[in-house]
């Protein structure tokens, strides 16, 4: 059985992001998209069958009140949560799984770790915002980079770097 998709048809189940504008655009976005979302429940490929998604979950709701650490901090806000979410989502199939914790301040935080002098963070703001810090040996990278969706080269490039052998 042939089923007709049009682009009010994906935009009702939650629409795809794409620059074209036809009904075939929308359809093979919305495609990629589901297969995509299929490889992020693989464990060989994807974060969300490695627990990344529910570590998220579990950090948000623990602290979403006012003064969840005891000490005045801030609360973890779904903006924020969810720019967190389409980060990791972002995120290149095959990513090591990074762990998940929050900020006093209301951000929540992505960390790989592979040693002490091998460590990237990435705070999530409510901005949309990612600031970045990382070690690898002796050297440093720092920085913000603007979250538009897809994620920025320069975080994922030092993904790579801190999680090489």
């Amino acid at each position: 059985m042939l089923m007709e998709v049009t682009a009010s048809a994906i935009i009702s189940l939650g629409g795809v992001p794409t620059s074209g504008a036809s009904d075939t655009a929308q359809f093979v976005a919305f495609q990629v998209e589901q297969g995509r979302r299929h490889l992020q429940d693989s464990y060989a490929f994807g974060l969300r069958a490695k627990g990344v998604f529910g570590e998220l979950y579990q950090t948000c709701e623990g602290c979403r009140e006012p003064n969840w650490d005891g000490y005045g901090a801030r609360p973890v806000l779904d903006t924020t949560y969810r720019l967190a979410q389409k980060f990791l989502e972002a995120l290149p199939l095959g990513m090591p799984a990074p762990s998940i914790g929050a900020e006093p301040d209301g951000h929540l935080t992505v960390e790989w770790y592979r040693s002490p002098r091998r460590t990237l963070s990435v705070s999530v703001s409510p901005e949309g915002e990612l600031h970045y810090a990382g070690l690898i040996g002796s050297a440093k990278a720092y920085g913000t980079e603007p979250f538009f969706g897809e994620a920025p080269k320069a975080i994922v490039d030092l993904v790579h770097r801190v999680m090489a052998a």
